[in-house]
């Protein structure tokens, strides 16, 4: 049997769990060992049961965000040189004006490539096959709270959240960091349309 609390390997008709040292009762965790987060969100109120893969660990997600954020530099890139192109012929022999729009322009990239590259990788793959490329990489999916793949309406919304933290700085590093102490292991753009992130060790 399982221990509901920790997840881990209880003998049967043990009192106490070896692991953490939490009372068992006579019905076991119907969970694998492996999945500790699952059994933790069958003892916990208002935490989805139906994860008996387990919750990615912020390792692999912080991997597979890191990830796509090189996608994301790439396209950053990509506009930052249209967008001085276009801003320098507008601006013709006022090369000081020109220098200072696109300093003030960098500032606009970041959110902007986010949302751009977004649209292909964190909204259409997402909602198509559960993951983003870097996801992929890392083997991790995201679903709704019934375990399903998200719309392509959530997967926008949640995008938006993430391409709107970063206007303000050192939001998106919060936004990164969080699944560390939140109770329910989501970022503050899972949390926008109530999805998890969740192991995907199949890679479908």
């Amino acid at each position: 049997m399982f221990c509901a609390s920790c997840g881990a390997n209880v003998d049967t008709g043990a009192p106490f769990c070896p692991n953490c040292g939490a009372r068992q009762t006579a019905q076991p965790a119907a969970y694998p060992a492996s999945s500790q987060a699952a059994a933790f969100s069958a003892a916990t109120p208002g935490y989805p049961a139906v994860f008996t893969a387990g919750y990615a660990t912020w390792g692999n997600r912080a991997i597979g965000f890191i990830i796509d954020s090189l996608l994301v530099g790439v396209g950053m890139a990509l506009l930052y040189f249209v967008l001085a192109g276009l801003l320098t012929g507008i601006a013709g022999v006022a090369g000081r004006h020109a220098a200072g729009g696109m300093c003030c322009m960098f500032l606009l990239l970041f959110p902007l490539a986010t949302l751009l590259v977004g649209l292909y990788n964190g909204v259409y793959l997402v909602a198509q096959r559960g993951y983003s490329i870097g996801q992929g990489v890392v083997k991790v999916k995201v679903v709704d709270v019934n375990g399903s793949l998200l719309t392509q309406g959530s997967a926008f919304i949640r995008l938006l959240v993430r391409a709107a933290m970063g206007f303000v700085p050192l939001l998106p590093l919060l936004d990164l960091l969080w699944p560390l102490w939140d109770t329910h292991v989501q970022t503050l753009h899972d949390k926008a349309v109530n999805c998890y992130v969740v192991n995907n060790p199949s890679g479908y």
